[in-house]
Formats: C-alpha cells, structure tokens, sequence
C-alpha cells in the first residue's frame, strides 16, 4: 500500500465527515441538471454537451472552499468525472492533494429488469481495465449499486453473491469496494427483506480472509447484528450523507460505520441553527455547537 493509500485508509477508519455523491451517470444527468438550473435544451442529451455541463457543475461544487476535508470524507466520483481535470489536474489527484478528500468511482452499469423481487446490476464486462485506470489515476475505492424490491431468499441470495464477486474482483486490485445492496424504500416487505439481507452479508463477511477490507453499505440496524453475529465489539457509528459502511478487516481491528442523512435541513426550534433529520432522529449541523445537540445525538449513540 502507496502512503497515499495508506493515508486514505486512516481518514475512512478514522475521520468525521461525509460522503459526497456526484457520481449522476447518463441516466440521471439531465435530472441533476435541471435541479441546478441547466435546461435539456441548453445541452444534448448523452452527448458530450451534457458531459461538459455536469463537469462543469462538479468543478463548481469540488473548488468551493467550502467542499473541503474538514467536512468531507470522500467523494464518488463517475467514470466520465475521473478522466476528467479539476483546474488542470486530474480528477482524483485534486480531491485527494488539493482537498484531502478520499476518491471512490462508481463502477457498475445500471440495473437489469426485475427478476425474483431483485435488480441485480448489469455485468460490468471492462471491470478489471477500469480498475486499473481507478489505481493509476489515485482512486482510493469503488461503489457499485443493486436494488432489492421484496422479501425474495432466492433474489436476495443472488445480489449478496453478485456484490461480493465483484468486489472480489475490485479487491485484487487494490481498490477499497462500497457494496451497496440497497432495499427500495417503499417496499411493503422491508423489514423482511433487511432481515434476509443481513443474513446473506454476515455468511458472506465470515467468509473474507483477515487481510480482506470493504464495505458495506447498510442501515443502523445493521451495527447490532455485526456484533452479536461477528462479535465486533468495537464497532463505531459516524455520521455521514452517504450509507452505513463497514470496512471489514481482521476481528482484533476496528470496523468504522457511516450513515446517510437523507432528508433537506430544518430549523432548530430552540437555537434557530440547522437539523439534519434522518427517520425519527434529529440533531443539530454543526452537532456540537449548541446545547440541544446533545439531546438529539443521545438518541442515536
């Protein structure tokens, strides 16, 4: 492991912060845009018009002061977005040298169909030449996406096996994988299928060797089963944008957790300072500047 790589290992293990999505691929562009006030007929549509407007937002968004690795733990990145420059250096170099901001590169395809209540993702036929351009252009690490729709063993089974194959694959490499088997929301059979999931990723963590490291992306939920199942007493919860994430490494070593919070700022009622709301749990931003902090983060730790 470079020093760099090493340094990025310490600030995911170690860090506060949070992870930046900017990984819209073809799909989800236009919508991105639209939301930042790029027209569809300011660009064409999957052309690289459309690219350069997207990259010209991320650049906006990377070069803000604001955008900085006191707040920020890493930063997703699209395939488009890595080959591309940030004020004449590369994409991941920037984040990392510039910002101190830990580069992931999302790596699948999309989603198939629905079969057996899943999405499994696309095959990902170029994996092993795009990791080697992840490694050789500083990505520390990969994110890659499947959707479960209901309480199906079988379906569930076959996203598992699909995460942890590629990341197999990503791992040889070097690369730090973010699996993200993500349950839909507004699935009538959630908690079923969180408690099939959980199953499937346990069986499958067991079988990681101890010199093995990723993640996982998983509810809160998730923490007390990693400790009850895998005794992984110290385990430890952070708060970020992005999912719970486990890096999985040998049982005497830490695992860290990050998890998303999903919904717009609201106001303090009694400070008048900014919440960030997730589920049924408040809390301040910055969490440790005013008195009802504590209140809020005390249902969470």
């Amino acid at each position: 492991m470079t020093t760099s790589n090493q340094e990025m290992m310490d600030k995911v293990c170690n860090a506060d912060g949070f992870i930046a999505a900017l990984d819209q691929s073809g799909g989800s562009t236009p919508k991105a845009l639209t939301l930042y006030g790029i027209k569809e007929v300011e660009y064409d549509v999957g052309k690289p018009s459309m690219f350069d407007c997207i990259h010209k937002m991320r650049t906006r968004i990377i070069t803000s002061p604001k955008f900085n690795g006191d707040r920020i733990l890493g930063a997703i990145l699209f395939e488009d977005t890595m080959n591309r420059e940030i004020e004449g250096v590369p994409t991941a170099e920037y984040l990392w040298k510039e910002k101190k901001i830990v580069p992931f590169l999302k790596v699948d395809k999309g989603l198939e169909t629905e079969k057996d209540d899943v999405q499994l993702m696309k095959l990902i036929p170029n994996l092993d030449t795009l990791c080697d351009t992840a490694v050789a252009k500083g990505v520390f690490g990969t994110k890659m996406r499947s959707v479960i729709k209901l309480a199906n063993k079988e379906g569930i089974k076959q996203i598992v096996e699909q995460q942890f194959s590629y990341g197999q694959q990503i791992m040889k490499k070097g690369l730090i994988p973010i699996l993200e088997p993500e349950i839909d929301i507004k699935s009538p059979e959630k908690a079923e299928a969180e408690a099939m999931l959980h199953a499937e990723l346990v069986e499958s963590l067991k079988m990681l060797r101890k010199d093995q490291k990723l993640m996982v992306s998983k509810p809160y939920s998730f923490l007390s089963i990693l400790r009850d199942q895998l005794k992984l007493n110290n385990v430890k919860q952070k708060l970020h944008f992005s999912n719970w994430a486990l890096v999985q490494t040998h049982p005497a070593q830490p695992r860290q957790l990050v998890r998303r919070l999903g919904k717009s700022p609201e106001r303090c009622p009694s400070s008048g300072t900014l919440w960030r709301v997730h589920s049924r749990r408040s809390w301040c931003n910055p969490c440790t500047s005013n008195g009802c902090c504590g209140q809020f983060l005390s249902s969470i730790d």
